[in-house]
């Protein structure tokens, strides 16, 4: 079976968006990248990330 990743840590999300990680977290308490909880620890989905990308790209136009 092939590995599909559905949510990465914040840390993982920063380094996709080529961002720092107080950035990142930065973005998550704005509420401009939606995450969760799963136990103690902060998860974001791949999809909030593309999702993200999309608003800077249409704000970007």
């Amino acid at each position: 079976m092939t590995e599909v990743q559905i949510f990465m840590t914040v840390e993982e999300a920063a380094a996709a968006l080529r961002i720092g990680r107080t950035r990142m977290f930065d973005l998550i308490a704005k509420g401009e990248v939606s995450s969760v909880l799963i136990g103690r620890s902060r998860r974001v989905s791949v999809d909030a990330l593309r999702e993200y990308a999309k608003k800077l790209e249409s704000t970007a136009a």
